[in-house]
């Protein structure tokens, strides 16, 4: 395989530092984002930036002309509240976009496509903890209902068309780049609201558990993605691998030690909860650790420090 690849949403927070990732690593990177969340000085300068949109002809023709060996796809909203809000607009990126680029995928070159899916918004809550692979998938949202429906249109244009895909189910990513003001995670919100003096805003009760990896050990696992022996497909699950930690954080614990790390009071405000969230959620890494070798290297301390240094200096 040629080390060539095509990061779509590679402006983004997770994006670029997967852009960055793959051309440490050798690659050959070009960047396809439309910047509508994404900045054009998140980009590695070594990578070759595109405007334009997935859903686009610019985009199409991009793949089916780029010569691109991976396809890492990263392009999506991923604002729950707006999926429940907008379910046809969610679906309108976070499928139809994919289906637009997977289309000409085999005429272009493409050998492997590498999927940014969610595993904390797939499985669904009585999933067992850490969930596997092979839990059941129950999305609690239109956003993880359009996750799940393009891993199976991944999976199927892998077999029609020739490919390999692997699908990446990552939990809640946090660190440097992470927009507070947009589609932010709960660190970089409550990063952003410690930094400016003001209480930080729990939703529901706070007991409610997450996930929290790392974007530098995401980064890492889509470039072991690209590159390691596949097995043979089975089901939808065979090719998709959880990218987390296995460890269950609370919101009310994950303020707390933010506000310490910050060298601040924890003043913790509560709001209703929010529609098409889930309870809680913990990915079980087993699989990734063994047939990608790739674990998390970074500590939850170490993360929410490197993030936090970031957030001031910005």
């Amino acid at each position: 395989m040629s080390r060539t690849v095509l990061v779509t949403g590679g402006a983004g927070f997770i994006g670029s530092h997967v852009t960055a990732a793959y051309l440490q690593a050798g690659y050959s990177v070009t960047v396809l984002d439309d910047l509508s969340t994404g900045r054009r000085e998140n980009v590695s300068s070594g990578a070759r930036l595109v405007a334009a949109d997935v859903r686009s002809s610019e985009a199409r023709a991009l793949v089916a002309q780029g010569k691109f060996s991976v396809l890492n796809h990263h392009a999506a909203h991923i604002d729950v509240r707006r999926s429940v809000a907008d379910p046809h607009g969610d679906a309108d990126v976070n499928i139809l976009g994919l289906l637009n680029l997977l289309e000409v995928a085999r005429a272009g070159g493409v050998e492997r496509v590498v999927f940014a899916s969610s595993g904390g918004a797939i499985y669904g809550d009585d999933a067992p903890l850490p969930a596997p692979e092979g839990a059941v998938k129950a999305p609690a949202s239109p956003y993880g209902t359009a996750k799940l429906a393009a891993e199976y249109y991944l999976a199927a244009g892998g077999r029609l068309y020739g490919f390999e895909t692997v699908a990446l189910r990552y939990s809640n990513v946090y660190g440097p780049r992470q927009d507070p003001k947009g589609e932010g995670g709960v660190v970089a919100i409550f990063t952003g609201q410690l930094l400016a003096g003001a209480p930080l805003t729990v939703f529901g009760d706070g007991e409610q558990t997450r996930d929290l990896v790392f974007v530098g050990d995401v980064a890492a696992a889509n470039v072991r993605a690209a590159e390691v022996p596949l097995p043979p497909t089975r089901d939808l699950d065979t090719r998709a691998f959880n990218i987390g930690t296995g460890v269950e954080t609370s919101v009310n614990r994950l303020a707390t030690v933010l506000a310490e790390a910050a060298d601040r009071e924890a003043d913790l405000r509560y709001a209703e909860a929010r529609a098409g969230e889930v309870r809680r959620s913990a990915l079980s890494i087993e699989k990734a650790r063994r047939d990608l070798g790739w674990w998390p290297r970074t500590t939850l301390a170490e993360g929410l420090q490197a993030t936090l240094r970031w957030q001031a200096a910005s």
